[in-house]
């Protein structure tokens, strides 16, 4: 097992952030404005596309699907390396990541740097009729140079969250409802 004072291998180089986005499209009423709106971002160096995994069914249940990656054959390798790595990493420290680096790297380099056939197949069996789905790994690379710094002044990452408008929501319902135990008359 790993000590405490030993650190997991990354060769990949600083990567941005790693975001699973998954969406999901009611009616496939497309106007042609997410993939341009992608490359836009990625035209602008704030994201890089790691794994994206479109769905689509018609009316009858037909699919068709769409992949689409930003890197290169060798990156998605080492994407993949650096993946089992970590996991192999956890699993049983240096030696289980030496494994994970080699699983990982044939697994990237057999399908691709992480969305699999067996994405495809629940992503297809968890969307109705007449409906689309997609999955996205998005590297946030603007954070790249942040995460550096950090990293320069020995900062160690507690927590790195998102907040959602609905998280929002969430918050102004709770304030808005009394305190159990709270008496009628103390609410006004």
């Amino acid at each position: 097992m790993a000590t405490q004072s030993e650190h997991p291998p990354t060769t990949l180089g600083e990567i941005g952030p790693v975001q699973i986005l998954t969406v999901a499209f009611d009616g496939n009423h497309f106007k042609g404005e997410i993939l341009p709106e992608l490359e836009r971002l990625k035209q602008l160096g704030v994201i890089r596309i790691i794994d994206l995994l479109f769905v689509r069914k018609d009316s009858m249940g037909g699919v068709a699907t769409l992949t689409a990656t930003d890197l290169d054959w060798e990156e998605a390798a080492d994407f993949g390396a650096m993946i089992g790595g970590l996991v192999g990493w956890g699993v049983a420290g240096a030696e289980g990541a030496q494994i994970g680096w080699m699983a990982g790297a044939a697994e990237s380099a057999k399908s691709g740097p992480a969305l699999d056939e067996d994405d495809q197949f629940a992503l297809v069996q968890a969307i109705p009729n007449n409906s689309s789905a997609a999955i996205a790994l998005i590297e946030h690379v603007w954070a790249k140079p942040l995460r550096a710094a950090i990293k320069r002044a020995d900062g160690v990452e507690i927590a790195n969250n998102w907040l959602r408008v609905e998280d929002l929501i969430r918050i102004g319902l709770s304030a808005a409802r009394p305190a159990e135990g709270t008496p009628p008359d103390a609410e006004a």
